[in-house]
């Protein structure tokens, strides 16, 4: 073995200088990272550069070459990043304070940009939390409590993540989604208030609907009767003995078939209410 380290130690040295040297000129950059190469302060080129709708092992990632000492690679995650907002109280438009908890989905879509401006993923989560603090506080001070709960909390959450994604623009960032995670009014009087105005609306609403209900109920009841009376008429003239004789029938039944007690009538055969029995 000494003979031949004595032998060859020049070319095994060679050998481990060679592969050093390799391992200084390659970085192997995944699929779910974009990297910068830097060189002397200036990014010259970007490897696995995020493009939307492009399929995984089509975008550049792999085995990639820089100068060593003279090129440094910065690492940006391409996957989609969160950035959270701390927990804080918003005033609404009905003087309303509000504890609202919400986060905002985004990724890097121009790493040159990022890094110039910020250096580093994180940097950039720490640039829009402010930036998210400020838009949601403007959006929701323009809106009640009570459109937080309905469909236009939707339409609110639209406005914020255009106005951050405007923002996050400046810093390569593309701003994806924007969410509350929670809008409760702080325990105690405020809340109580707010669920006490809350019920009494609900409550006149009702009665509202109950109201026109009964209405409509009204103006189809009275139409209805109105084209049977008037059917009726058209019907029953075409035949007017058919007409006395459906009415008489109708009051006999009426008098002579009491389901209860045991009255009896007593009449004249000629009386000219029995008509109908004596025939024509």
């Amino acid at each position: 073995m000494d003979t031949l380290w004595q032998n060859q130690k020049l070319t095994i040295g060679a050998i481990a200088a060679l592969i050093v040297g390799i391992m200084l000129c390659t970085v192997v950059v995944p699929e779910t990272e974009q990297a910068v190469i830097v060189r002397v302060g200036e990014p010259v080129r970007v490897i696995n550069r995020f493009r939307p709708n492009r399929d995984f092992g089509q975008t550049g990632a792999g085995l990639v070459f820089r100068v060593p000492f003279f090129e440094r690679v910065v690492r940006i995650d391409k996957r989609v990043m969160a950035v959270d907002m701390e927990r804080q109280q918003v005033l609404s438009i009905d003087q309303l304070r509000l504890e609202v908890d919400a986060f905002a989905r985004f990724r890097i879509i121009d790493p040159v940009k990022m890094v110039r401006t910020a250096g580093t993923t994180e940097r950039v989560a720490e640039q829009l939390q402010p930036i998210l603090n400020s838009v949601l506080r403007q959006e929701l001070g323009k809106r009640t409590f009570q459109s937080l709960l309905t469909a236009e909390r939707g339409q609110a959450m639209n406005n914020i993540r255009t106005a951050l994604d405007r923002e996050a623009r400046e810093y390569g960032a593309q701003v994806i989604d924007v969410r509350i995670k929670r809008a409760d009014l702080p325990d105690g009087t405020p809340l109580e208030s707010a669920f006490a105005r809350m019920q009494t609306a609900r409550q006149q609403e009702a009665a509202t609907i109950a109201a026109q209900g009964q209405k409509a109920a009204q103006i189809i009841r009275a139409q209805a009767e109105a084209d049977a009376a008037k059917t009726y008429a058209v019907s029953f003239g075409k035949d007017a003995g058919f007409y006395d004789f459906y009415r008489a029938m109708q009051s006999y039944d009426a008098v002579f078939s009491s389901k209860t007690g045991s009255s009896s009538i007593i009449l004249s055969p000629d009386n000219s209410y029995l008509k109908q029995f004596r025939g024509n």
